[in-house]
């Protein structure tokens, strides 16, 4: 897997400290890391990548080699240590792998980290497969000593969960670093950041050039016309070009693997004596933009196409179908329609459309229910936040009404309340997510006395990522038992004075623990912790079948939405492979028709 080389070519590079934070496609770097450790390698989930990037930063200025991981929103969160680390340097290779989302798969945006690198003035290099993401890690820690600088390591989903043969080199102790040394560099001042930024323009220009001998920045071909492409997109552009066949023009080809700083003097050589080029990338036209400025700058008479010109799709991720539509367009043929042997006379070849939903068994979905029916005659809105629970703005339960970033559940709450006093606001947020980015919110909260309903959805774990331990599990990314951080010690001891846990799926006294909730908001914030582990880290419960005779109505579904429960030829069904056993839909049924299969009696 894409994740497990980089993991590993990090190993072999003589990494020494990995932090960061779970966000898929990035999510099994780490883990990786961890389970192939030596024994000598520091590794950790961090609060949050701001966290983790400083926790970096510490172990680069001692001499460490050192990884971060996040994916491209999670940049965001660390982007002010970055800005201000591209400026003091570091001692030891820092490489910080960001996994861009084309599409997006999952996530809030399609931002692209090689339009960062150019903000932060930061090298990036943008790998192809999962064996040059191997091989280019190596290169990334390397290029970050020699320079004494933070790099940006930008793979994409498809590279990350890519799957390849991999041949590992030796993963055996490096020497150790030599500590640290104090230095008036270490520590940032505006009167030394002119100076800085002076030698990151020149390293920026020494590194480009550097670049433009780089193994895995390539050109190729002869021909008046040209193809530039990087990353995953240079794998679809070469299917592509396979599919097109003996029609194909002559042409040249220029992958670019670094990104930034712009291989310039390669991109000269590619574009010299072209005619028009077509640029294949994903995400933003960074390629595109460089060979345009590059054309501007010396007068080549070559036309550039690409997202700008409306040649290649501007959002979304590439295919090899959407680039050989785009291709044949740019060389002038035609493209027969591809055969689907899958699919049968009549069949379409497009698989069913399957929304996301919260798993069967969910305790978020009794969290949300209950807080629904204790607010149904009462003006509420519901500000939800990134994870699993985000799916609870779906039909029927639609209790998600904002979503923005981490954390902002608790903040955007509080904003709405300013101009809508007369509604109860509510602010769903993950045990994780707390840890994150919650708690500087509700500090501000209560500090400016702000009377919002704090829920959280404590389930034991980073679900949506891939069960990852966090702050409030009480274990370490090593497995090693760690101090138990519990939420509502740390919500008291921030001021919120009615503070509140139950289990979500004790319907009843749920609902009344939420209307204690919103009562107590006279005196400010109020917070509700429903606590119930994920399915996923939960033993399955009891089994549950329908009674025909007694069912009359389909509250079940209309109320609950729950995955595990169907109507099948007019009949209400629960499909014993996706029960759970939370109990919640027996517990809503106003005639008693959901039954308890008792252990005894086998599975229905």
């Amino acid at each position: 897997m894409g994740n497990e080389a980089i993991a590993l070519g990090a190993i072999a590079a003589g990494v020494g400290v990995v932090t960061g934070y779970p966000g898929t496609p990035s999510s099994e770097i780490l883990p990786t890391v961890a389970q192939r450790n030596p024994g000598r390698i520091h590794v950790e989930w961090s609060t949050n990548e701001k966290v983790a990037l400083e926790v970096a930063a510490g172990a680069a200025y001692a001499g460490a080699r050192t990884l971060v991981t996040m994916k491209q929103v999670g940049l965001n969160v660390a982007s002010d240590p970055l800005m201000s680390l591209a400026y003091v340097g570091v001692k030891g290779g820092m490489v910080i792998v960001v996994a861009d989302d084309p599409g997006p798969i999952s996530s809030q945006t399609e931002q692209d980290t090689r339009t960062f690198g150019l903000f932060s003035k930061l090298p990036v290099f943008d790998p192809a497969s999962p064996e040059e993401a191997y091989a280019m890690i190596g290169d990334a820690f390397a290029l970050s000593e020699r320079y004494g600088t933070p790099v940006l390591f930008r793979p994409t989903t498809r590279v990350c969960h890519g799957n390849a043969p991999v041949e590992v080199g030796d993963l055996s102790a490096p020497p150790a670093p030599d500590g640290f040394v104090k230095d008036p560099k270490w520590v940032i001042f505006p009167r030394l950041a002119y100076q800085s930024h002076l030698r990151i323009e020149q390293r920026l220009q020494q590194i480009a050039d550097e670049f433009s001998d780089y193994r895995f920045n390539a050109l190729s071909g002869s021909g008046r016309i040209g193809i530039a492409t990087q990353g995953i997109s240079s794998a679809y552009v070469a299917d592509a070009l396979a599919a097109l066949g003996d029609s194909i023009p002559e042409h040249r080809r220029l992958r670019v693997a670094t990104p930034h700083p712009f291989p310039r003097r390669l991109a000269l050589a590619f574009l010299e004596g072209l005619d028009q080029v077509l640029v294949v990338e994903e995400l933003d036209p960074v390629i595109e933009r460089e060979l345009l400025r590059l054309a501007g700058e010396c007068h080549l008479p070559v036309t550039v196409l690409g997202k700008g010109s409306g040649h290649v799709q501007q959002a979304g991720e590439n295919s090899v179908d959407s680039v050989t539509r785009a291709l044949a367009g740019f060389l002038g043929l035609e493209v027969e329609p591809a055969a689907d042997c899958s699919a049968g006379a009549g069949e379409s070849a497009e698989p069913p459309v399957r929304p996301p939903v919260l798993c069967a068994g969910c305790p978020h979905r009794a969290s949300f229910l209950a807080v629904k029916e204790a607010m149904r005659k009462r003006k509420a809105v519901f500000g939800g936040d990134i994870g699993c629970y985000t799916l609870g703005n779906a039909k029927p339960l639609d209790m998600v009404d904002t979503c923005l970033c981490m954390g902002a559940s608790v903040t955007v709450a509080q904003g709405l309340h300013v101009v809508e006093p007369e509604a109860v606001h509510f602010a769903f947020i993950g045990d994780s997510t707390f840890f994150h980015t919650g708690i500087p919110g509700v500090i501000n909260a209560v500090y400016n006395q702000t009377p919002i309903v704090l829920v959280v959805l404590d389930n034991s774990t980073t679900a949506m990522t891939g069960l990852q331990p966090h702050p409030g599990t009480g274990e370490t990314m090593m497995g090693a038992v760690a101090q138990q951080i519990d939420i509502a010690t740390v919500l008291r001891g921030l001021g919120v004075r009615h503070v509140e846990s139950c289990d979500p799926l004790q319907h009843d006294a749920a609902k009344a623990a939420v209307l204690r909730a919103v009562e107590a908001t006279a005196e400010g914030v109020s917070a509700l912790i429903f606590e119930a582990p994920c399915i996923h880290v939960a033993s399955t419960g009891p089994s549950y079948v329908i009674n025909e005779d007694a069912c009359k109505c389909q509250l079940c579904i209309t109320r609950l939405g729950c995955p595990a429960i169907s109507q099948v030829d007019a009949k209400m069904r629960i499909d014993d492979d996706l029960c759970y056993g939370c109990d919640l839909c027996a517990q809503m049924c106003p005639f008693d028709a959901i039954e308890r299969v008792e252990p005894t009696e086998g599975k229905a």
